[in-house]
């Protein structure tokens, strides 16, 4: 099959992109001019590169109009205001853009990697405090504090697909949790091993849901292929607190383990300072008011839905986070 992927060059669009490739597929991955390909960067027979923008329909055209098959990685993660207008641009027009032109061209499918921000969070305030809650497929969009301006964005790209859909396009979407995977620690969610592989010493209070890429990988593969249309699935390996996931990645990299707890007012103090130190420096927050909320929910994520559409197994978070950090100590 020919396959196009979106966001080829970041860390979910690689990993679905070497997925096909091992399987003997054509791949054309769409790059803006100038993109970093590290992350592809081995020459590969069937990998082909195709300059175009998702913002730019003629040239998303002139990509798509002899695939078989899109998925659509592409979009900006970002939780600093400063991002917003890019994001919303990005993540709706261009998901609006993506299904506008496999309709016209009658794609075989379209895969659509969304987030589990997507699906929206529920509101706090109609909840018992300290209240864990457990989402599934069937959790609905409603207005809340919790949800991100990033997962708006992402909401308002699945209503394109899901609009798609509806005027008869073949497509699935993906919610994914937290993705890790061998990316740039300078970015994505990455970031979490250069955290512990310098020796911060703090950990938040809360419940991260994670999955591994490669399992993202396998899943959109087998979907891409499947006869299965117009359903949803949420990826998630496992839940673990904050503070046993940087225990994990700490030994596992042979670093100190963080050993401060951050509480939910700690975490207010720090996003603020956080806030006038980069705006003073010019550079982006390690730390914002979203993702300190973030950080503190406890919230966990069904995969049964998933496992029993492909018969499918997820890797282990230990195993995972064992792979990535032998991976990452191997370029330092």
């Amino acid at each position: 099959m020919k396959v196009l992927i979106t966001g080829a060059t970041g860390l979910v669009g690689s990993a679905v992109a070497r997925k096909f490739l091992s399987e003997n597929h054509e791949v054309y991955a769409l790059a803006r001019p100038g993109a970093d390909k590290r992350l592809l960067a081995d020459a590969h027979p069937r990998l082909t590169w195709v300059e175009g923008d998702i913002l730019d329909v003629l040239s998303l055209e002139k990509a798509i109009e002899t695939m078989d098959y899109v998925v659509h990685t592409a979009a900006v993660v970002s939780f600093v205001p400063r991002d917003r207008k890019m994001m919303y641009k990005v993540n709706a027009e261009g998901t609006a853009n993506v299904v506008n032109v496999c309709l016209k061209y009658q794609t075989r499918k379209l895969v659509h990697v969304s987030s589990i921000a997507a699906i929206g969070r529920p509101d706090p305030r109609k909840q018992a405090t300290g209240q864990g809650v457990v989402l599934n497929e069937g959790q609905r969009w409603e207005d809340s504090p919790e949800n991100s301006e990033y997962a708006k964005t992402k909401h308002m790209a699945e209503l394109e697909v899901w609009r798609g859909i509806a005027e008869g396009l073949n497509a699935v979407v993906v919610n994914p949790t937290i993705i890790l995977g061998e990316g740039d620690w300078e970015k994505s969610s990455t970031q979490l091993f250069r955290y512990v592989y310098r020796e911060k010493p703090f950990y938040t209070e809360g419940i991260a849901n994670v999955v591994d890429v490669k399992d993202v990988a396998e899943i959109v593969y087998r979907l891409a292929g499947s006869d299965i249309t117009g359903e949803r699935f949420l990826l998630n390996a496992g839940s673990i607190s904050y503070q046993n996931l940087f225990n994990l990645i700490a030994d596992k990299m042979r670093r100190k383990r963080p050993s401060f707890k951050v509480g939910a007012g700690l975490a207010g103090v720090i996003w603020r300072v956080e806030a006038v130190r980069t705006w003073l420096l010019g550079t982006k927050p390690l730390i914002t008011r979203e993702t300190a909320q973030s950080a503190a929910r406890k919230i966990t994520y069904d995969n049964g839905k998933v496992k029993k559409a492909l018969d499918f197994q997820f890797k282990s978070i230990e195993e995972t986070v064992s792979r990535i950090s032998e991976s990452l100590l191997g370029r330092i």
